[in-house]
């Protein structure tokens, strides 16, 4: 399988990234990527950037070096009720947007309380991903998780980050195989990005495809 496309992606703008956006546009159009997503941290996360960073992303040119670029931001969800770190007029510029746990910026206690989270977080009509949700540190119910994917129309992630051996998320292997396997069943798709915080990592999915395959998850559903 070609990938052509990777929406989860970060900039120094993060504050714990190390390329600049020029970097992995050329490391994109190295690796031979159509399409590159823009989805630095929004501002809860410690050391990332101010909410006017996402809405001048709309002064960027829609194809740079030939590569389709797509403005968008990984938002956190803040509490069970899905609400998110980034104002609705900084949103309306942009193209897309990731919703995600992270453990600087969401307290929750429960499974219910995580997937409540995740749940709610998809009502926004900005959010067309939910990443990375596969961290052990937050189990999810996952059944509940499909299901809400599928009602919303938004793509569960398949993290490359996530399944790399230097990982800091615990658990992603079988959390992913139980994910995948009620994708599946309930015809829901899923998107794999690389999570990238260093150039070279653009448009990597070693890791994810290792596991896609070894489950034998239908390719249609990608």
């Amino acid at each position: 399988m070609i990938n052509k496309i990777d929406m989860h992606t970060h900039t120094v703008a993060s504050g714990h990234a190390y390329s600049t956006l020029m970097d992995n546009i050329s490391a994109a159009k190295a690796n031979g990527l159509e399409v590159l997503g823009i989805s630095d941290h929004a501002p809860a996360m410690p050391g990332s950037t101010h909410e006017y960073y996402f809405s001048n992303l709309r002064i960027l040119p829609d194809y740079i070096e030939g590569i389709r670029i797509l403005k968008g931001v990984e938002l956190n969800i803040l509490d069970r009720d899905g609400n998110i770190d980034l104002d609705e007029r900084s949103l309306s510029f942009l193209d897309y947007a990731i919703a995600s746990l992270h453990l600087p910026c969401y307290e929750g206690v429960t499974i219910n309380d995580h997937t409540d989270a995740l749940i709610n977080a998809m009502k926004h009509k900005i959010v067309k991903i939910i990443g990375h949700p596969d961290d052990g540190r937050y189990p999810l119910d996952y059944e509940r998780l499909v299901l809400a994917a599928k009602e919303n129309n938004v793509l569960l992630e398949v993290n490359n980050s996530s399944l790399s051996p230097n990982a800091f998320r615990e658990n992603a292997h079988e959390n992913y195989k139980q994910m995948l396997t009620l994708c599946e069943k309930h015809e829901v798709k899923v998107i794999i990005n690389s999570d990238s915080h260093f150039h070279e990592y653009i448009g990597a999915t070693n890791h994810a495809m290792a596991l896609i395959e070894s489950v034998q998850f239908p390719k249609h559903l990608i």
